[in-house]
């Protein structure tokens, strides 16, 4: 005899599903705006550019190469995308995880081998941190094969989040006003760096990458140190955003809002030979003190 389950079929989605599907729907599209914003704000891609995605296997380079393929299918504009990951040799790196996903998701790709891991564990002292010349090895490997590659645009991760810490770093531990910039040029001068996710925050590229299910490689290298400057950036920008959203909102503004008369870096301006004229200047005291800054 034929035995019939007395489970219900489930022939819908239940309101649960459809409202994480909603949700998700909602971000994607963000990021997705974002990323396209920030491309045409600081006109990152065009039309016959080569574009190296630099893919290290953590959430913000899955989500960058994933955005920026489906754009492509969309974009007005012909554009090529190449895979590359950066193989340091850490003990214990799943080496096939990203080429197995690579190829599942029918991309370009290449695996460059190279034993950075030894040469900063040997260079650093123990407990000291890794990333400064871990991140100039990485650099030099990476802009050598944009060359290979005839890649005139090298693609990286780095996210609005990134861009602030960075900001607070060369403030608070470098005594200058220098941030991260979506756009500029190789060290080498032979390349365009872009960084697309210049307007995504990382919370929202963690749930993304969650809720594609990106095979995560976590660094046990730079990313496993504890004692990093740059985390400390990390939680003062979240107690930040606890204590006022728009805070967060508003220092990320003001990168793109310089008043350089009221700085006082004497190469952006004449201090020294201004005199009044007797007309009323746009950016004169009333920029100091605006109302609203008080609010």
């Amino acid at each position: 005899m034929v035995q019939f389950s007395e489970q219900p079929i489930q022939l819908f989605p239940t309101r649960a599903e459809q409202k994480e599907e909603l949700e998700f729907n909602k971000l994607e599209k963000r990021l997705f705006k974002q990323v396209g914003q920030a491309i045409g704000d600081f006109n990152m891609i065009e039309d016959g550019d080569k574009v190296m995605v630099c893919v290290s296997g953590g959430k913000d380079s899955y989500g960058m190469l994933d955005i920026l393929i489906k754009m492509r299918q969309r974009a007005p504009i012909q554009f090529d995308i190449i895979a590359v990951n950066l193989d340091q040799k850490q003990p214990g790196f799943p080496e096939e995880i990203l080429p197995a996903y690579l190829k599942s998701i029918d991309i370009p790709y290449h695996i460059e081998e190279q034993d950075t891991y030894s040469v900063v564990r040997r260079v650093i002292p123990e407990g000291k941190t890794t990333c400064s010349l871990c991140s100039r090895l990485r650099r030099a490997i990476l802009y050598r094969v944009a060359g290979e590659f005839g890649c005139n645009k090298v693609a990286l991760g780095h996210h609005k989040d990134d861009i602030l810490q960075t900001l607070l770093l060369n403030m608070f531990y470098g005594g200058r006003l220098k941030g991260m910039p979506p756009k500029l040029v190789s060290d080498n001068g032979k390349h365009t760096v872009i960084r697309p996710m210049a307007y995504c925050r990382e919370v929202d590229l963690a749930r993304y990458a969650a809720e594609k299910d990106f095979p995560i490689i976590p660094c046990n290298l730079c990313g496993s140190q504890e004692n990093l400057k740059r985390k400390e950036m990390s939680r003062l920008l979240q107690q930040w955003e606890k204590d006022n959203p728009r805070w967060i909102a508003n220092l990320f503004t003001s990168l793109s809002t310089v008043v350089p008369s009221h700085l006082m870096d004497r190469k952006l301006f004449p201090f020294e030979t201004i005199k009044p004229t007797g007309d009323a200047m746009e950016d004169g005291d009333i920029a100091f003190d605006a109302d609203d800054a008080c609010a």
